[in-house]
């Protein structure tokens, strides 16, 4: 029997992407505990950028909130949400983590409404600064759990651009070329975007799950990839750094 949980996977798998030296954008929660994870393993030099303007804090325990003083404890900027989308504008941020109610096969997210605009059956938090980070950081990921009433066809709003209508369709609209996004990791399976189509992926399948699980939780017809790994479960390390040094009130590991 696994001696961790979904959340904890997750985490462990959204870290082992963030090369050292890279700079990744963070909100609270689960991304940022897969960066502060990177940090204390294979990337130490990884550069967190929070939305509220903390540049590379030496993050002395998860924050709450990315105005948290803490996420300025150390920092080698402590600036502004306007320095922050300046430096994702002019292209120097190379991660970014994002999420939302509805996914599509292109990567789009919903986080504005469930329904109609004009007469939504919800109303969601809206975008906050996922369209900046989604435009102009050059990859982004999210973290979510895999059912089929998020992974729809179509979302019902396009709050955050993924790959749009697929193909070449991102950089007509005026992105810039080569930004869009990664890594979709969910409880189930890990998934990129095929190169041509810009549809959604599988790439490995998470331990005690199969492709016909990850199929028949999602609302559109996913793609395989040529050769689907078994996602490498957290290592022992991993679980100690995560458990005692970034997550040990369990806030969202414990989740």
């Amino acid at each position: 029997m696994a001696d961790y949980n979904a959340m904890e996977l997750m985490i462990s798998v959204a870290a082992r992407e963030l090369e050292n030296g890279a700079t990744c954008g963070v909100g609270t929660g689960a991304p940022c505990a897969a960066a502060m994870l990177a940090q204390k393993t294979s990337a130490p030099d990884l550069v967190i950028i929070f939305e509220a303007g903390g540049f590379k804090p030496e993050l002395p325990e998860m924050p709450i909130s990315v105005g948290d003083s803490r996420t300025f404890y150390k920092a080698v900027i402590a600036g502004s949400m306007g320095d922050t989308m300046d430096y994702c504008a002019r292209g120097f941020v190379d991660y970014t983590f994002l999420g939302g109610a509805q996914i599509d096969m292109y990567g789009n997210l919903n986080s504005t409404v469930i329904g109609d605009y004009a007469k939504p059956k919800v109303r969601l938090p809206g975008s906050g600064g996922a369209n900046d980070f989604a435009s102009f950081c050059w990859k982004m990921m999210v973290l979510t759990p895999q059912d089929a009433k998020r992974f729809v066809e179509k979302v019902d709003f396009l709050t955050t651009p993924g790959w749009l209508e697929g193909g070449d369709s991102r950089e007509k609209s005026g992105l810039p070329p080569g930004a869009g996004p990664h890594r979709i990791i969910t409880n189930m399976a890990v998934m990129d975007f095929e190169p041509i189509s810009k549809r959604m992926r599988v790439i490995s399948i998470n331990p005690g799950y199969t492709f016909e699980d990850v199929q028949e939780n999602c609302g559109f017809e996913l793609l395989k990839a040529t050769e689907i790994r078994e996602t490498a479960p957290p290592t022992g390390v991993e679980l100690k750094i995560l458990r005692e040094q970034v997550d040990p009130y369990r806030v969202i590991i414990g989740r």
